[in-house]
């Protein structure tokens, strides 16, 4: 079922991380890594406050992977979600770029996510990708999900993609996000000179498979926590209710006889 609201939360909130993220990429060597990774996380915990209580502020398709395959939300809600995502993802970058490319031609090849792993390590790179949104996700399952955080859900989940981003960054760009790589990548050509990112197969391969991968991951590791098996002393007193009782065989009544006695004269 369509929900605007959702729709128009999740286009907002995947626009704002793209470019901020992507500006804070092109930034690099003013603000350093660690600025990159606060520029993602403190932007996505703002969201999470700001959206949660309208679209739970997934901003991300592997987390809405992650919570469709978890049952939180519909299949067909993942749609519209992933549609906003991405539309957002796009839409920040085509804006991002407008305004730096005033300054210079070259200047929006820094919003591409790519790193020392990128070319010739391409499948390295994907499993870094999967176990780095591992992290990103299970935070989200237990942290918002699970409810165990209250409300510091939001900072936690910021706070886990910051630090992803400071350990894979120099790596693999460290997106866990397909929609972050997916927008830039549209004008970039980082993964291969002379080749639209977005034409290339690696760039789905690493920030598609990736991340689709790691987030399915969490969701199984959620489940086995959450799995209780049910005690022997549980399963006795279930098997005796649903034991039929048995009914005590009613016993034989004695007609009476209808017959008359006939007395003699």
């Amino acid at each position: 079922m369509f929900n605007s609201k959702v729709f128009v939360a999740e286009l907002i909130g995947t626009f704002a991380l793209v470019f901020v993220g992507s500006a804070a990429g092109i930034y690099g060597q003013s603000i350093g890594l660690l600025g990159i990774a606060l520029a993602h996380g403190l932007t996505l915990a703002v969201f999470v406050y700001a959206f949660g209580h309208i679209s739970g502020t997934h901003i991300n398709p592997a987390v809405t992977l992650g919570l469709a395959v978890n049952g939180t939300i519909k299949w067909v809600e993942a749609v519209v979600y992933w549609v906003a995502q991405f539309s957002g993802a796009a839409l920040a970058a085509f804006t991002l770029r407008m305004f730096v490319t005033v300054i210079s031609a070259d200047a929006f090849a820094g919003a591409a996510t790519s790193g020392l792993l990128t070319s010739d390590h391409v499948y390295y790179a994907m499993g870094l990708e999967a176990l780095l949104t591992f992290f990103l996700v299970n935070s989200v399952l237990h942290l918002a999900v699970d409810g165990r955080a209250g409300q510091l859900a939001g900072l936690g989940i910021g706070i886990t993609l910051a630090i992803a981003i400071m350990a894979g960054g120099p790596l693999t760009g460290a997106s866990l996000n397909p929609a972050r790589s997916f927008g830039p990548a549209i004008f970039t050509s980082a993964l291969e000179a002379g080749r639209p990112d977005i034409q290339n197969p690696v760039l789905y391969l690493i920030y598609f498979v990736g991340p689709f991968i790691g987030s399915v991951a969490a969701v199984l590791i959620y489940r086995f926590f959450k799995y209780e098996p049910p005690l022997i002393e549980d399963i006795e007193e279930e098997e005796i209710a649903e034991e039929p009782v048995k009914k005590p065989a009613r016993k034989p009544t004695a007609r009476k006889s209808t017959t008359r006695k006939t007395t003699k004269k």
